[in-house]
């Protein structure tokens, strides 16, 4: 390779950790003669591809940076008042480049490890706390995925919570009201018809409703921008024994008034606007907030309070018994990861501003939304609506000269029939004002416009009945971070709590925890991506098709099918979306009486959930001694259910880290029993380049992007999970009225968004692009030889928990640590936050077997790094084997008391049987580089006990 190729092929070596050196170090200590032979060991040849993936060729980094920006010049990036739940922002300079272009928030993982979380936990606390003021409803959940996956949620709770048995269901009914926006009414029905939901449209004013329902949506304001008074509805829905949800506007909410003082039973919305970008449909955080009696039903995550060992105050993540690992199948909802990058900063946004600064925003949109009206009305426009915050309707004559008209001076409205709405936001200007009515008057035939602009706090078309008259944001966290010095030092303050990747690897199995290059989170910035609205005309979003389609094409190649739906903006959606095709499929051949789909016992918990979602009976199959899924019992499960099986859900390699010498089989076994093979993307990471789905026979996967192809966790989101297909259910990809690319078979939309959080589609697609095919491939390899190095030197010590046929694991592994329950009264949660003190978070804990850690190094890692993590489990050996011995007390020891916070240690009263030393720097690496846990071991008890879901007065931080 010469100086020039290797310009080119330079990010592999970025991306991928160990040097060459190292590789062949690693390589003798496993016992492989070559990187090839270590693949040849562990990837079953059956299943290899016979051809070397091709994709792309990889490029440099600055290429790639000078191409992308090439490609956004192909976007046009108009003055959008297209509103209906999506709308200019500002973001906060402190709040972009502290939070959103920060690697010290945006490669966090999901907060498990509260200890090492606090930092996050108070933020997503503080989301919660602004979320549950503004709608003036008890508890917030940390976000959901979009808006119309939150009135979904919200639907779908209801529906269980009024029928509880579902072979007997006596209430089936839900009314939506005709002003809900579309996106949201099309999430919906698609949630609605499996669950056998019947879904009645109509308006609220003329809604008859009775026991058959078990519940309504309105939204408010609604679609057209009109502000109703819901509250002879609510009580008539009450009346019957329904409840309503209210679909709404956080930032209108500091001025009208909430949710909860109308009656409402659920809120749901975006909270896009409040400093997140449209980004072309995403990812922005939604809201959920409900009454205290849902609080055991609400879905997704709840950030709560509790103690620690030392008994002062903390946060972690409440309710777990909830979570779909532990109710599988009983699970009402598949949420599994959400938005959490984006809640942090719309709560840091309501942290900088505080009530007042929101209410001043939202004061400036309604006054120049009641000029433009006014003048809109003085030129002869007839405006619908008298009572509206942001958003008017307006009739008018030709819908289609006024387009051509806006559009030649590069702004976007929302048309219907003859009714055009324009929506104002925190961007708008007076001048924008102007521009507007001038494209009204030419549509009149003038030449000029004029607007008299009112600058008086008066709002006069807010309805008196329905101003806003509680405080919210009280709490002095919304007040005492006004200068940015403030606000910088408290988003360091917190980050400073947390442990993410650009502290030290994060080896979380089955997460895939790798780099998130600079390179590809930069473009995501840049307002020619992150200023679209998803409902702009297609001529204005040249740049997102051409790397929509790439996009496309590259994930089909990939994973050897024929076509690829970006739409599901999670991995759990991306199940979902896979079932309903399945689902479609069957359908389309009068097979609807197929319905039940089998799932391995060791399935990740959000199978069986995304299975009954998806309308489906599941059934569990055995695995046998090996962690192999047993063919003989599936075989015989199919065998019995061959008249109504629909399929099977399977990840490969296995969750147990494994690749199954089996799986073709497995495939063909569903296959001739009239089922299709549904296969989890959880484990794609050891697949890319040296095998794929639709080789090994699958019919259907979803990826997760946050995962394989480089998309940054973000503390518990933003994530993405398209589906690819094979050429039987391509033409049941999801459709959406946005692009207009239904084939008549689609399903509906599974996403509010045609193409789901579109703006960090470009994270993977710089990851691919960088790579290239050769990258890709060798990614792969280095993630199956760093897990199996990081094996070789563990398993001395530690029993491991399955292995392929020639004693190798995938990109992953299992350590035993059950029998130190026995022999030394330690326990894998006690590893898991003794690993904290030596500058660790845990791999994967209890999952997929309890009492064991997983572990998944990713290709990222180097020799060094994947060293102290060794390094660290193997002194916690030690330690243990030292409470086996009698050397260290079996209740007051280093593990038993993990982790040590810096002012433990410091603490002048030390009584503890060992060494400040020993506590909090067992290992010489430590001391290089500390990263103190903020708070000791979280009770978990306490905090379910006495649920606190927003933020404490502020004597509850007394000492």
């Amino acid at each position: 390779m010469n100086l020039f190729q290797q310009q080119q092929h330079a990010f592999a070596q970025r991306h991928i950790g160990p040097n060459e050196q190292e590789t062949q170090q690693m390589l003798q200590t496993i016992g492989a003669p070559s990187l090839d032979a270590l693949i040849d060991q562990t990837v079953p040849s059956g299943i290899r591809l016979k051809e070397e993936l091709e994709v792309t060729q990889p490029m440099s980094e600055a290429q790639y940076l000078q191409t992308i920006q090439h490609i956004s010049e192909k976007n046009k990036v108009f003055r959008s008042f297209i509103g209906q739940g999506y709308y200019n922002t500002f973001v906060p300079s402190v709040i972009l480049r502290n939070v959103f272009e920060n690697p010290g928030w945006y490669t966090q993982y999901t907060p498990y490890q509260a200890e090492i979380a606090q930092g996050r936990l108070e933020s997503l606390l503080n989301f919660q706390t602004m979320v549950s003021d503004l709608t003036a409803l008890p508890i917030a959940n940390a976000s959901l995925l979009d808006e119309g996956t939150a009135a979904a949620e919200a639907m779908a709770m209801l529906f269980n919570h009024k029928n509880k048995d579902h072979d007997h269901i006596t209430a089936p009914r839900f009314f939506a009201d005709e002003n809900l926006f579309k996106q949201t009414l099309d999430v919906l029905h698609t949630r609605a018809t499996p669950l056998g939901i019947e879904i009645v449209t109509g308006n609220f004013q003329t809604a008859s409703l009775d026991e058959s329902y078990f519940g309504a949506i309105v939204q408010y304001p609604d679609s057209q921008g009109s502000i109703n008074d819901y509250r002879t509805f609510i009580q008539a829905a009450h009346a019957v024994q329904a409840k309503v949800i209210m679909a709404t506007d956080l930032l209108a909410l500091t001025l009208l008034t909430p949710p909860g003082e109308l009656g409402a039973d659920v809120a749901v919305g975006s909270a896009q606007r409040l400093g997140v970008p449209m980004g072309f449909g995403g990812p922005h955080a939604a809201f959920f907030s409900t009454l205290d009696e849902f609080k055991r039903n609400i879905p997704g995550r709840i950030i709560g309070v509790s103690i620690d060992a030392e008994n002062k105050r903390c946060l972690r993540m409440a309710l777990q018994t909830r979570e779909q690992h532990i109710r599988r199948e009983k699970a009402t909802s598949n949420i599994c990861t959400a938005q959490a990058l984006l809640a942090n900063m719309a709560a840091m946004y309501a942290v900088y501003h505080g009530a007042d600064g929101l209410k001043n925003i939202a004061k400036r949109v309604n006054l120049l939304t009641s000029t433009l009206a006014k003048e809109l009305t003085h030129a002869g426009f007839n405006v619908e609506h008298n009572h509206f915050f942001d958003t008017i309707c307006v009739q008018v004559n030709d819908a289609n000269a006024l387009r051509t008209l806006s559009e030649q001076q590069q702004m976007n409205f929302h048309y219907v029939e003859n009714r055009v709405t324009i929506s104002l936001d925190e961007t708008t200007t007076q001048s924008d004002i102007l521009d507007i009515l001038h494209v009204f008057a030419r549509l009149n035939g003038s030449d000029s416009a004029q607007a008299h602009f009112e600058d008086d706090a008066l709002l006069h078309h807010i309805p008196g009945a329905l101003t806003r008259t509680s405080p919210f944001l009280t709490h002095p966290v919304f007040r005492d971070h006004r200068s940015e010095s403030e606000m910088m030092r408290y988003i360091k303050q917190l980050e400073n709590k947390d442990l993410s990747l650009n502290t030290s690897m994060i080896s979380l199995g089955s997460c895939t925890m790798k780099l998130n290059a600079a390179t590809q989170m930069m473009p995501v910035s840049w307002g020619a991506w992150n200023g679209i609205h998803p409902f702009a005309p297609a001529n204005q979003w040249q740049g997102y098709q051409f790397i929509i389609e790439q996009l496309e094409n590259w994930l089909s190649a990939i994973t050897g099918f024929t076509a690829t739906s970006l739409q599901p903006n999670s991995g759990a959606q991306g199940e979902y979306a896979g079932l309903l095709t399945i689902r479609a499929y069957h359908a389309d051949r009068s097979n609807q009486h197929r319905n039940i789909i089998l799932i391995p016992i060791s399935a990740h918990g959000t199978n069986p959930a995304s299975a009954v979602m998806a309308g489906f009976k599941v059934v569990v199959t055995k695995c046998d001694a090996a962690g192999n899924i047993d063919v003989e019992d599936l075989r015989a499960h199919a065998e019995k259910y061959k008249d109504t099986l629909a399929g099977l859900m399977v990840t490969y390699p296995s969750t147990h880290g494994v690749f199954e010498e089996s799986i073709r089989e497995i495939c063909s076994i569903i296959h001739d029993h009239g089922g299709l093979v549904y296969m989890d993307g959880a484990n794609m990471n050891a697949q890319v380049g040296l095998t794929s789905p639709g080789n090994i026979g699958a019919d259907v996967c979803h990826l997760n992007l946050h995962k394989t192809f480089s998309i940054p966790h973000g503390g518990g989101g933003p994530g993405m999970g398209p589906i690819c297909v094979n050429e039987k259910l391509a033409p049941y990809l999801p459709g959406h009225f946005g692009i207009a690319n239904a084939t008549g078979k689609s399903i509906s939309p599974v996403s509010a968004a045609p193409f789901g959080s579109a703006s960090i589609l470009l994270i993977s697609y710089a990851y691919i692009q960088l790579l290239g095919s050769t990258g890709l491939k060798q990614s792969t390899m280095y993630a199956i030889l760093n897990a199996n190095y990081m094996k070789a030197r563990l398993e001395k010590e530690f029993p491991i928990l399955y292995s392929g046929k020639h004693n190798r694991c995938a990109h992953e592994f299992i350590v035993d640590l059950r029998p130190f329950k026995q022999s030394a009264g330690i326990e894998a949660e006690d590893v898991a936050k003794r690993l904290m003190d030596y500058n660790f978070h845990a791999p994967t804990l209890s999952f997929p077997v309890p009492g064991t850690i997983m572990i998944e190094p990713t290709e990222s890692e180097d020799k060094g790094e994947l060293d102290r993590f060794c390094d660290a489990l193997l002194s916690i050996r030690k330690e243990i084997r030292d409470i086996e011995e009698g050397k260290s007390d079996t209740s007051n020891n280093v593990l038993k008391n993990a982790p040590h916070t810096q002012a433990v240690v410091c603490s002048s009263d030390w009584n503890r049987p060992y060494t400040r030393e020993e506590a909090a720097f067992p290992l010489e690496y430590v001391k290089n580089n500390k990263f103190w846990p903020s708070v000791s071991r979280v009770n978990n008890t306490a905090g379910d006990r006495n649920l606190i879901c927003t933020c404490e007065p502020v004597s509850a931080y007394a000492e």
